[in-house]
């Protein structure tokens, strides 16, 4: 088919970038490539990247289809045997569709019978009654948390329950993800039939929840026609709902959203549901006290109808929590049945178990860390085996992989899983047997050496951050005789850091003669395990790092130095991978560079300079000017908390006989902060929210990097100017900013070229790194096509070529050479224009 010909089933008439955009996201996935793509905000990026994948999945599953019809024949067979073969083999292949979508058809029929009903009225359907039938943990026997005989030794012999729990190569940041989103159950986990076809989807992957919502929101919008396999006659006839092909989409979401267990989802935090919920599913829990929402074989028929309640409509995440609900099965669990096979119920050409759930699924959406991690991808039974990958938001990908497998343990965690070792030896040494008794006496050795480590690196480096070696953390007595890769194995077969949590607790319990309110962090053990993973990394891939940070707190961390080796498994497995990201346009915009000051000071942030109470006072008097021209909202990013705590106490400080400029500037809009760590983000944008929504306007004091910077939206009233302050370059003295450039002059060498080729790749790297930050935070404005705001860089820098070189297309076309010396004046006269030409 001609490029231009394609009818992607846009429900609008799509814009010619949209169709350019359509058009390569098809190309590139059938050329099997990794693309990269932009689109400007408010062009419909989501809805072309939807209709572009869909008419992609549709045309492959028409080949899917037919090559399943392509079945091999003796030659030697008449010819209409073959066809008949063929017809017979066409006929199972619609019937077993044909089922599937008489279903669906009818639930979708129900639920428009019970909203018209409601519209009238009428009472709503009784639901099935949702009790708790399973509690959290008793406490009646010790016994739970010993351990299972462990045999396994010089090859992976599995026990019986390693499918169930193990973390085995899971990262820090996955685990915790895990503890939110839970791990499939035993009935979930069965092997699949490598002869059931699994059929092309879509996986859809976001950074937030709310991003992933907006893609359903903009998924339901698109009118699919009937299926290829329903146009012809003899389907027709059968097909009683035609009025077109329901896009079979599943959210994979978080065990809090979905749990409807009363009693596990009233733990409180995520990672207290996880565990209420697990310690319902250990072997040693009473079957009276298990939770009766967890599928199994008895209540598969829930599941299946679950299943098809799913694919009935484009559903969110809340709405599969309501349907579980409804239907008395656990969501979380069964939704896992559409992506992980389970077993194959029949060898006929009707649709089995297995087969229903992999022909279900079309797009399955996702958070990032359980797509980019291979074995949290394992563990929870996805395959990119010829799908497609679609990465939203894909400009932090990088950062993100990054993050993913870096991890932190505090000093304080490492001594309290030193102790809750020994409590568990001290009470179960005798009963342990075989390689248990030998594999925990070595797990105490090796978190004792690296506690001891870190206690003497506490006592020796006074500075920040200083850079260690592997060797400096296993210098214990003994260490060094062990098996570090079996001892890892043997802590994600064994489980071994859920069964000393458990007794902690348990005997915490009995001490005090009532239950403990459950934690809200990881279970400390099972955390040291994630950084005890790390030892087994390649050398080059990562370095470790003795950290001082605030309030004297003293860690260990393990930062990733080369993410492209973890993002290479996707590429490798996927049928093509798309990055895509959003760009705005400069049509309603006004963007400059700030030089000078409004009293005529050079405003340079640079690290000698930024100290200067002149300049911080200048700033002040900027800010005050700007707040005084632009309406509603201003949004003003620091390059630091340490800065803006600087900047806000000196504004604050008494000045004789008039106000100080904090005071002043609450004159203009009403004054907001970031705090760093501070749970209250949601609060403080609310205030400010209602301070812009009630006309007296808001000015927010945020951070480049911080959470006001990442996924949150500005638009309209909320952002009519943003600010920059300075360049927010990391400290390159840090330890770990010298690790990541030598180790880029290193690989640079590695390929071939020069040291200095390396220094200047280096260099390149730390600026993108900074300017990468900038462009995130300058995004949070111009959030669709007819938005209008003001973008202020306050730092003489961003007007020179190598700066400006970096900021996005959009910024460059919309600066001025002459910014650099334009004057405070003139560019508050231009703001003033660009206001009163657009409100």
């Amino acid at each position: 088919m001609a490029t231009g010909a394609r009818d992607f089933r846009h429900p609008f008439q799509p814009y010619e970038i949209q169709q350019q955009l359509m058009n390569a996201v098809y190309d590139c996935i059938s050329d099997g490539k990794v693309g990269i793509f932009e689109s400007p905000t408010g062009t419909g990026k989501s809805l072309s990247l939807i209709c572009s994948t869909l008419t992609w999945l549709r045309d492959e599953q028409k080949k899917v289809f037919d090559g399943e019809l392509g079945l091999e024949y003796d030659e030697k067979e008449p010819t209409w045997i073959v066809e008949q073969g063929r017809e017979q083999r066409m006929e199972a292949l619609i019937q077993r569709r044909l089922d599937l979508e008489y279903r669906l058809a009818k639930i979708r029929e129900k639920e428009l019978r019970q909203k018209r009903g409601h519209e009238k009225g009428e009472p709503a359907a009784k639901r099935q009654k949702v009790t708790p039938d399973g509690q959290p943990r008793g406490v009646e026997d010790e016994g739970q948390f010993l351990l299972d005989d462990y045999e396994s030794d010089d090859e992976r012999k599995e026990q019986p329950s390693t499918r169930l729990e193990g973390h085995d190569g899971l990262s820090a940041a996955t685990l915790q993800l895990m503890q939110k989103l839970g791990e499939p159950s035993a009935f979930l986990r069965e092997d699949p039939d490598p002869e059931d076809p699994d059929e092309p989807k879509v996986f859809f992957c976001s950074r937030t929840h709310s991003q992933l919502t907006q893609f359903v929101n903009e998924l339901r919008r698109v009118k699919l026609p009937r299926a290829f396999w329903q146009d012809n006659e003899r389907v027709l006839s059968r097909v009683e709902d035609q009025q077109g092909h329901v896009v079979k989409h599943l959210p994979l979401g978080a065990r809090k959203s979905l749990c409807i267990n009363s009693k596990v989802a009233s733990a409180g935090s995520a990672a207290a549901i996880n565990e209420s919920c697990l310690d319902l599913q250990q072997p040693s829990t009473p079957h009276e006290k298990r939770c009766s929402f967890l599928p199994n074989e008895e209540n598969r028929g829930l599941v299946n109808d679950f299943r098809d309640h799913t694919f009935a409509k484009v559903r969110d995440i809340e709405d599969l929590g309501a349907l579980g609900k409804r239907i008395g099965i656990c969501p979380y669990y069964a939704a896992r049945t559409a992506i992980r096979p389970s077993e194959v119920l029949s060898i006929t050409f009707t649709l089995s178990y297995t087969l229903m759930a992999k022909i279900l699924s079309q797009i399955v959406t996702l958070p990032y860390p359980l797509l980019l991690q291979k074995s949290a991808r394992e563990a929870l039974g996805i395959s990119l085996k010829g799908h497609v990958v679609v990465v939203d938001e894909a400009h932090n990908l990088m950062d993100a992989i990054t993050n993913i497998h870096s991890i932190v343990v505090t000093q304080d965690q490492l001594h309290r899983s030193r102790n809750q070792l020994r409590l568990y030896l001290q009470k179960f040494r005798n009963k342990l047997k075989g390689k248990n008794r030998i594999y925990v006496t070595q797990v105490v050795r090796v978190v004792d050496s690296i506690a001891q480590a870190l206690d003497k690196m506490a006592l020796e480096h006074k500075g920040s951050e200083v850079l260690i070696h592997l060797s400096d953390l296993m210098g214990g007595k003994g260490v060094d005789q062990i098996n570090l890769y079996k001892l890892i194995r043997y802590l994600a077969d064994s489980k071994l850091a859920r069964k000393v949590e458990g007794y902690v607790e348990y005997a915490g319990e009995c001490a005090l003669g009532s239950s403990l309110s459950p934690t809200n962090t990881t279970p400390t053990l099972t955390h040291v395990q994630g950084f005890l993973e790390t030892l087994m990394n390649p050398a080059a891939e990562g370095r470790f790092f003795f950290e001082r940070g605030e309030s004297s707190v003293v860690a260990l961390k393990y930062i990733l130095l080369d993410p492209t080796f973890h993002f290479r498994d996707v590429v490798e497995d996927a049928q093509a991978v798309v990055l895509a990201g959003g760009t705005m346009s400069p049509e309603n915009l006004f963007v400059k560079a700030i030089a000078k000051a409004p009293d005529g000071m050079d405003m340079e942030f640079s690290f000698a300079r930024r100290d200067s109470v002149a300049l911080i006072s200048a700033l002040g008097g900027c800010l005050l000017q700007l707040a005084m021209t632009i309406p509603d909202g201003l949004v003003v990013f620091f390059p630091s908390y340490a800065y803006l705590e600087q900047a806000s106490a000196q504004w604050q400080k008494t000045v004789a006989g008039k106000d100080n400029i904090w005071t002043r500037l609450e004159g203009q809009k009403a004054v907001f902060k970031e705090l760093k760590g501070s749970p209250g983000v949601e609060d403080t944008l609310t205030q400010y929210s209602k301070a812009v929504d009630e006309g007296r306007g808001g000015i927010l004091l945020s951070i480049v990097g911080g959470k006001m910077s990442e996924g949150i939206n500005f638009s309209d009233k909320l952002g009519r100017g943003v600010a920059i302050v300075g360049l927010p370059f990391p400290n390159m003295q840090s330890a770990q900013w010298k690790a990541k450039l030598e180790y880029i002059e290193q690989s640079t060498v590695a390929r071939g070229g020069s040291s200095a080729e390396g220094k200047v790749n280096g260099r390149e790297f730390y600026e993108n790194a900074c300017m990468r930050a900038v462009n995130q935070s300058i995004g949070r404005a111009i959030r669709h096509r007819n938005d209008f705001a003001s973008i202020l860089l306050l730092d003489r820098r961003y007007s020179t070529p190598r700066i400006a070189g970096k900021l996005p297309g959009w910024i460059k076309q919309a600066l001025r050479e002459d910014d650099a010396v334009a004057g405070f004046p003139q560019i508050i006269r231009g703001l003033r224009d660009f206001f009163e030409g657009n409100i």
